[in-house]
């Protein structure tokens, strides 16, 4: 997919209200806060090992829940698709840019797209 921090704060984004609540405060402090093993295992009062196994198991369930949904997947595709509507409209709108009533569809449809990612 992307690099491992990448990948793992999106399926967080998606599936990480799933996961256990100290799943969760591990992968938050590991990718999000940079923490090191150790600096959680002290806050948290556990072992290092305990605290590598917990990160271990949330990525794991992350990449199982995005296997069976798909979700970030589908994300990723509806991104990129209108990314590429996006660009076909701007052509469109230089080609036509005599016609005004083209153009104000076209500025509404840019509208609507840029709707969908606020």
């Amino acid at each position: 997919m992307f690099d491992k921090f990448i990948e793992i704060s999106m399926l967080c984004g998606f599936y990480g209200g799933l996961l256990p609540k100290r799943q969760s405060l591990f992968l938050k402090a590991y990718y999000e806060e940079d923490c090191s093993l150790s600096e959680i295992a002290q806050q948290y009062g556990i072992s290092r090992q305990g605290v590598h196994d917990a990160i271990k198991k949330a990525e794991k369930s992350l990449r199982e829940y995005e296997e069976a949904l798909g979700l970030v997947h589908r994300f990723l595709k509806t991104e990129q698709a209108l990314k590429k509507i996006d660009t076909e409209i701007d052509l469109l709108t230089e080609q036509y840019c005599e016609d005004p009533q083209l153009i104000c569809r076209l500025q509404s449809m840019k509208q609507a797209i840029d709707s969908l990612n606020e």
